[in-house]
This record gives C-alpha cells, structure tokens and sequence, in this order.
C-alpha cells in the first residue's frame, strides 16, 4: 500500500472542507463590506472622532488681538508715563496713596508693555528664544498681580484715611514708610504667585511661546483657579468691604464735595466688576472639561473678548486713581505748562476753577477727590 492510498483520501477531504469554508469567509466579508462601508443610511459615522475645528477662531484672533493690544498698550503707556512722569518732576510722594498710585502705575506700564509680545506669541511662532518667552511671561503675571493687589492696598489706604481718620492722622509721621513696606511688600507676593508659570513656561515642540510645557496642564489649571481668587475674588472683597465702610461714613458727612466723592466711589467699583468679573466666569468655565466643539469654540470668542475688556484697566487707573485728584491734575497742568504743551493762561484758569473742589483733599485723600 503506498503513501497516496493512505493519505489521498484525507487529503481530499481537508481540500473540500477548506474549499466551503473560504467560501463562507468571502461571502461573509462581502455581506459586511456592502452593509457596513457602503455610503447608506445604516452605517454610524457618530462612532468616529472628528477634529473641532477652530479656523474661525483663528482668524477673528489673527486682527482682534493684534487691534485691541495696540490700542490699550498705547493709551497705557500714555496715561501711566505721564503719572510717572508727574511724581518724579514735583517729587510729591507724600503720602501712602501717592506710593501706591506710583507702583501702581509702573506695574500697569510693565503690563501694557508685555501685551504685543504676549498677542504674537499666541499667533505665530516665538522666534526669540527660551529666556525671552520666560521673561515675558514673567512681567505679563508679576505686573498683573502687583496691580491687582495694589488696587487693594488703595482701598485699604482710602478706609483708614476716611473712616479712621484721627488714627491716620496720627500715624501721618510714619505713613511713608508704611507705604514703602508695604509696596515692597506686594511686588514679593507678586513674584512668589508668578513663580510656577516663570518655572514651567517656554518655547514648546511647534515653536510657539508657552505659559506650560507639555506635561503640566493640571498646574496650568491649578494657576488659573489661584488667579481667580488672588486676582479677583480676594481684591474684590477687600475693596466691597472698604468701599462700603466708606460710602456709610461719606453718607453721614455734611460736605458738600460728598457726592463727588461718592461719584467717584461708584465709578471705581463699577470699573472693576465691568472688567474683572466677565474674564474671571469664562476663565473658571475653561477649567471645566468641555462638552462639544460648538461650546468649546464660543468658549474661545468669550475669552479673547473678555480678556481684552480685562486688559484696559492698565489704560483706565491713571483716570480713575490719579488723575481725578484734584492737587495731581494740577502738578500735571503745570509739567505740560513746562513742557510747552499748553499755555499759562490755560493753567491759571484751569487751577483757579477747581480752587472750590478741595473739600475732601487732604494730605491722605489725593486721589479721591474729583
């Protein structure tokens, strides 16, 4: 008996068996490609990932930011130079306001002058290296949280000049050095609170300038809610409580300048939460995992929109907190006098008209009086 009496019979029957089995494989590809992969209505194409797209958000960036930062970076730069300027030609830092109104204004000058770097390092690539993108972002934040609690200390001043105003009197000696320690003071608290951001900030994998490498974004969302509180929520309930107390003790005076000064008041307040709150709710719904791309990309138009709102309070304090007192737009009428800007006569009858108006300008008040 040979080999092929053995196994052709076996042979045979593994050929049919392959044979009918290939058969139901193709058969049932084929019933699988026409069902699944044919363009019909049965196929789910909700069960693949799409990419959000952002081109529309890209582009309403590409001219907003660049437009709206030049805008506030030059009257930034404007207002708080002539500030500046002002304390240093008549030396009058006198007072505790007068040391925070300063700082106060070389903060805002810092941040105005981190805006155009910080909008292109959003829109293109960084092309200037790894310190410069650190430094940047170093002056954007530590210049954002000095302002922020500088405004409180001005608060805290304005209560005790207003509502302690015998203890302020007696402590008029020493207030200069209160402000200088104090100051001081707020620009450590400053760069301790931009520190993590400084560490772990630079120029990533595509080139572009970064507050967070890749790898920390749980800390980049850890910084934006310690922002929010530090930079909002703590200053704005400082400056309710003081400004409250204030309003109570203005109510109760009999000076005819009190509604002025009340104006004033208002007007600081009304700033604040106008530009602060708005950019701090849509920062805190950027921490929230977002659910379609639809909401996450009018997230984004929410964000560049209220940032800058934000980002025009560098360009509004020297109206609110210094220029409004009435001894400071005088200095400043002068220096311009000085400066060839406008003539005597301008100032003499510019100073002869708010003669009347120093009802609440006191050594301790400068910039509250209107």
């Amino acid at each position: 008996m040979n080999s092929f009496t053995v196994f052709g019979p076996v042979l045979l029957m593994w050929s049919c068996y392959f044979k009918t089995s290939w058969s139901n494989v193709t058969a049932d590809y084929d019933s699988y490609s026409i069902s699944n992969f044919d363009s019909t209505p049965n196929f789910d194409y909700g069960s693949y990932v799409s990419l959000c797209e952002k081109d529309a958000n890209r582009n309403f960036r590409s001219w907003f930011q660049p437009a709206v930062y030049s805008i506030i970076c030059f009257l930034a730069l404007l207002g708080n130079f002539l500030v500046i300027l002002t304390y240093h030609y008549f030396k009058r830092l006198k007072t505790m306001t007068d040391i925070f109104l300063l700082n106060l204004a070389v903060a805002d000058l810092l941040f105005a002058l981190s805006l155009p770097f910080w909008a292109a390092s959003i829109m293109s690539k960084w092309p200037l290296g790894q310190f410069p993108c650190k430094a940047m972002h170093a002056i954007y934040k530590i210049s954002f949280f000095s302002g922020m609690f500088l405004l409180t200390c001005i608060s805290v001043d304005r209560y005790f000049s207003i509502t302690k105003a015998v203890s302020a009197h007696r402590c008029r000696s020493s207030a200069m050095q209160y402000g200088q320690v104090s100051s001081m003071v707020t620009w450590v608290m400053a760069v301790v609170f931009s520190l993590p951001e400084i560490i772990y900030s630079g120029v990533n994998v595509n080139s572009t300038c970064v507050a967070f490498m890749k790898g920390h974004e749980d800390l980049r969302t850890s910084m934006q809610v310690s922002q929010m509180v530090l930079g909002f929520v703590l200053p704005a309930l400082v400056m309710g409580f003081c400004y409250s107390c204030i309003i109570k003790t203005l109510m109760q005076a009999r000076n005819f300048e009190k509604n002025k000064a009340l104006k004033v008041i208002f007007a600081v307040v009304a700033v604040f939460i106008v530009s602060q709150l708005p950019y701090n709710v849509v920062m805190g719904l950027t921490t929230q995992n977002s659910t379609t791309c639809e909401y996450d990309n009018h997230l984004l138009y929410a964000m560049d929109l209220t940032r800058g709102i934000a980002f025009l309070r560098c360009c509004v304090n020297p109206f609110l907190y210094a220029f409004i007192g009435v001894k400071f737009r005088n200095d400043l009428l002068k220096l311009m006098k000085d400066m060839g800007c406008i003539s005597q006569r301008h100032v003499i009858y510019s100073c002869g008209k708010r003669k009347s108006s120093a009802g609440f300008e006191t050594e301790t008040t400068t910039s509250f009086s209107p």
